[in-house]
């Protein structure tokens, strides 16, 4: 594997970081501002609005120019926005800067998946993919618990200077790593880029990128109190546990990259399979401290082996705008951390139990494993449609030649 996949893989440790921090900093925050905890937590949804609204507008708008020099940029803004973050004066400030961080976010991830793929052989695709994304994962074990102790020793600001300094680390990374060939986006410019998405297959990918982590981020989103009140896990040991879920995701989207370069609907359906076997089993795991532990490291690899996957699905079904089909996979991901953290609330409000909202989340990859199921059955049908034959000859009166007419 190239080392430029390298610099993609900080890029990433940087944006995991500052994207989950805030949810361990936020009583921090709300003291330091003077605001509620529910005010706060707007603050985590003006970051995936950003990456929902960035993904592929960015995406999009930088269609001609070179991948290279996209991905310099994108960092560049990310510095910025985790910068303002630490010298904003108030609150809304702090909301608008936020949104500035998210921004770049889908589309680095969407034009990063892009060049790792065309820095490797066709059979590694899928593990070019998850190396990229492994920053991801690693910033779940290391970044995100060692940003949030830094915000509760020296200030919540001194977290997003830190997260600032990765970014400049990446900027770096990717100047000197990243090779000036198989950088060119397409010719076809925005409007190729948007007529690429038409496709029903790419929308299906999307669909299954929704329905598949908004199951993960169904249960995810109230881990804590499954743990501290149905497995009596103490409060401070949430933050290793976590961290567990952090080791089970960087296990699972390596295994998944290098499954789905030999079978990529296959590890998609396993993977789906697997969450939703995770999931079904969580109310009894949850009642006992060492089988949540392995619950909640079975999540994360259960979820992540998916990631690959559906990242190279969604490019392959979008082949003449990878970049912005990529990116658009995205938000789709922040889409399901949203609409998935809201239908467990909604099984958790319901009175069904701590553990409901795993159940919700079976449910939800059940519906992921539909759409798979309906993606596949499209393709295959659009497959047993013959191609017309080049040069086929067809059947002519042919007039008989004069010398013959009066025979």
């Amino acid at each position: 594997m190239p080392l430029a996949l390298l610099a993609l893989a900080v890029g990433a440790f940087g944006i995991g970081t500052t994207e989950f921090v805030m949810m361990g900093l936020l009583p921090d925050v709300a003291d330091d501002l003077h605001i509620s905890i529910p005010s706060a937590g707007h603050l985590v949804s003006a970051y995936a609005l950003g990456v929902v609204i960035g993904a592929p507008l960015l995406a999009a708008a930088t269609a001609r120019m070179s991948r290279r020099k996209v991905l310099i940029a994108l960092m560049g803004l990310f510095v910025a926005g985790n910068a303002l973050s630490a010298f904003a004066p108030d609150y809304h400030w702090l909301l608008a800067a936020r949104f500035v961080s998210g921004l770049p976010h889908g589309a680095f991830f969407g034009v990063g998946a892009v060049v790792a793929t065309n820095l490797v052989a066709p059979e590694r695709k899928a593990r070019s993919v998850s190396l990229m994304f492994l920053g991801l994962t690693v910033a779940n074990i290391a970044g995100v618990p060692v940003a949030t102790f830094i915000g509760q020793h020296f200030g919540w600001r001194a977290t997003f200077l830190g997260v600032s300094a990765i970014g400049l680390a990446a900027i770096a990374s990717l100047a000197f790593l990243i090779p000036r060939d198989h950088t060119h986006g397409p010719t076809g410019g925005l409007r190729g880029e948007l007529a690429a998405l038409r496709s029903l297959p790419v929308w299906l990918a999307l669909g299954t990128t929704v329905a598949g982590f908004g199951a993960l981020f169904s249960a995810y989103s109230y881990i804590t109190p499954m743990l501290t009140d149905s497995a009596g896990y103490a409060d401070s040991s949430v933050t290793l546990l976590l961290a567990l879920f952090g080791v089970g995701a960087t296990v699972g989207n390596l295994v998944g990259g290098r499954l789905a370069d030999h079978s990529l609907r296959g590890t998609l359906f396993g993977g789906l399979v697997s969450l939703v076997t995770v999931l079904g089993l969580f109310p009894v795991l949850m009642s006992a401290q060492w089988s949540a532990a392995v619950a909640v490291t079975l999540l994360g690899a259960a979820a992540f082996i998916t990631g690959s996957p559906l990242q190279l699905m969604v490019m392959e079904k979008a082949s003449a705008a990878p970049s912005l089909a990529s990116s658009a996979n995205q938000a789709a991901f922040n889409l399901a951390n949203a609409g998935g953290a809201w239908i467990g609330g909604i099984a958790l409000a319901a009175g069904f139990g701590t553990a409901s909202p795993a159940l919700a989340g079976a449910l939800l990859a059940v519906l992921g494993l539909a759409v798979a199921a309906t993606a596949y059955a499209v393709d295959r049908r659009r497959a047993e449609v013959p191609a017309p034959t080049p040069g086929r000859l067809v059947a002519t009166h042919v007039p008989p030649h004069p010398e013959h007419a009066n025979h």
